[in-house]
């Protein structure tokens, strides 16, 4: 630790090297749905993705349209009443689900009839655009700029508040900036070695004067040590109360007119719904906040929160928390998360995971593999860990019209895929690289059965299974060398895909799916090759 005038700087920042563009590869899997076994070994599950009840709501509003020829007020009574619900449901305050279903009734009625579109879709534009509004549409996500900036943190306690300093501390190194960050919370005495062991562990400098100090005189100490360093964003976390009280808005007030920060921001907590809203009014009447940052946005909340916010308090929503990794911060996209809602995906969100998990020259490569139909085992694992370490199966529900997929499937499917995992890793080298060799030889197939601990049947299940994925990515690499119009075609074999892996191959069969390639050439033959016909 080094120590730097009244005040210490632990840990020297190095920024995060530039992020490069990829081709996201075609094959993703399950998320954060916890299961437990009850009694009998009976799977239960105990946790549902959040805004998932709220998506299914919005499709059957939107079937409810039937094929009507316009938008009427009797065609539109009953989809309205079921948005109403689901909205109450999802924990959004009354006053805002009034507003809303007013405005979007208002704006459904004044569509025109246009050739060519059907009333369901009007109706689904028209909740879309009123979905983005509710939420904050004028780009306020981003962070007010400054030299530096100064980012002021507030909330209430067990929200996540110095844990989010850190997150969002990498989130601006992956903006390839300097970051420092400042501990002025000295009543909690755990709160300074938190911060200072969230910065190590991303290599980002923690300023702190001990507990005996003023967090007044810290805040500024801090943000002068960090001018004086020329350090492009500093981040300065404050001390959390169990309520608003005039004690802990008073020394906001005081650390904000010492410091004058670019960003207040709120941190709070997604799973107190519509309180949470209520909660950002009152910190802004009384600091004048810039935004709030929702934690726990990966919880078993409803979604309250991020609908409500916006409307009740007048500040936006800038970030989301969406996981306990310090990667698992993102910044909060009103239109993004409307697409979720209404099932159309979030194609956006997914290449941007990929981006920073895949390099170019590797998924260039397995797209040409992919397209030579020589996808083998090592490829299929490889691309099993990626998908895990972008956050799972669940990146499924980003890909439109992925809302069909139930929670249940998705899990079975990552449980099959563990499996999977396990038998391939009980394959020799060559096995891997020559999936021909276990279609010829049951005794290797025996073999990989007995050392990963699993049936010879599961092992033909798995060989089934590959030979299936390998002829659907042979399909989507094609797809994704087209026009975007086909992107029903490609969202079709990626649900295809997800269904097929909870579905079982009898014991001792490997079934082989022949095709005929779309353009003829010369491919790669053997199991599970597509030949062309000479």
């Amino acid at each position: 630790m080094q120590a730097l005038g009244s005040g210490r700087i632990a840990h020297r920042n190095v920024c995060s090297r530039p992020v490069r563009a990829v081709a996201f590869a075609p094959f993703t899997a399950s998320g954060p749905v916890r299961v437990c076994r009850g009694r009998a070994g009976r799977v239960v599950q105990t946790r549902a993705a959040m805004f998932d009840s709220l998506s299914r709501s919005m499709e059957r509003a939107r079937k409810m349209i039937g094929n009507n020829d316009k938008l009427t007020s009797e065609n539109i009574k009953d989809p309205l009443k079921e948005i109403r619900r689901a909205l109450l449901e999802a924990d959004v305050s009354l006053p805002v689900v009034r507003r809303f279903i007013k405005k979007v009734e208002e704006k459904a009625l004044g569509q025109k009839v246009i050739d060519g579109v059907s009333p369901d879709t009007q109706f689904v534009k028209v909740v879309a655009d009123e979905l983005v509004e509710l939420m904050g549409s004028r780009g306020s996500k981003d962070l007010n700029q400054g030299f530096p900036q100064v980012i002021l943190m507030a909330g209430l306690q067990g929200v996540g508040k110095t844990t989010a300093c850190g997150k969002l501390a990498l989130y601006l190194l992956k903006q390839k900036k300097s970051v420092m960050m400042v501990a002025t919370d000295v009543y909690r005495p755990a709160a300074i070695d938190q911060l200072q062991k969230l910065g190590k562990a991303i290599d980002v400098p923690v300023f702190e004067m001990g507990t005996g100090a003023n967090p007044v005189d810290i805040a500024r100490a801090g943000v002068a040590e960090a001018r004086a360093r020329k350090v492009d964003a500093v981040i300065v976390d404050t001390a959390g109360r169990l309520q608003v009280d005039a004690d802990m808005m008073g020394e906001l007030r005081n650390i904000k007119a010492a410091i004058r920060p670019t960003d207040t921001l709120l941190v709070v907590d997604a799973m107190t719904g519509q309180e949470a809203a209520g909660l950002v009014k009152a910190f802004n009447d009384q600091v004048d906040i810039s935004g709030a940052i929702l934690t726990k946005m990966d919880g078993d909340a409803r979604g309250g929160a991020a609908l409500s916010v916006r409307e009740v308090s007048g500040k936006p929503i800038k970030f989301v928390g969406v996981g306990e990794k310090m990667e698992s911060l993102e910044p909060f996209y009103p239109e993004r998360m409307a697409s979720r809602i209404l099932g159309m995906g979030d194609v956006l969100t997914l290449y941007e995971k990929a981006e920073t998990m895949v390099k170019k020259e590797e998924a260039e490569e397995q797209m040409r593999r992919m397209m030579a139909n020589k996808f083998d085992f090592n490829d299929f694992l490889a691309q099993w860990k990626t998908v895990n370490n972008m956050g799972g199966l669940q990146l499924m529900k980003l890909m439109p019209g992925m809302n069909k997929i139930s929670e249940k499937q998705l899990y079975e499917a990552e449980k099959q895929f563990k499996a999977y995992e396990a038998m391939i890793n009980a394959m020799e080298d060559e096995e891997k690289s020559n999936p021909d060799l276990l279609a010829k030889s049951p005794a290797k197939r025996r073999r990989i059965a007995q050392a990963s601990g699993r049936t010879e049947g599961e092992v033909a299940e798995l060989m089934a299974k590959f030979t299936q994925m390998r002829a659907q990515m042979l399909n989507m690499g094609r797809m994704m060398q087209l026009s975007t119009a086909e992107g029903q075609a490609n969202e079709k074999v990626m649900r295809e895909l997800v269904e097929s892996a909870t579905r079982r191959v009898a014991d001792g069969k490997v079934r082989r799916k022949r095709e005929k390639p779309a353009v003829p050439e010369k491919t790669a033959k053997g199991f599970g090759a597509v030949a062309s016909k000479k």
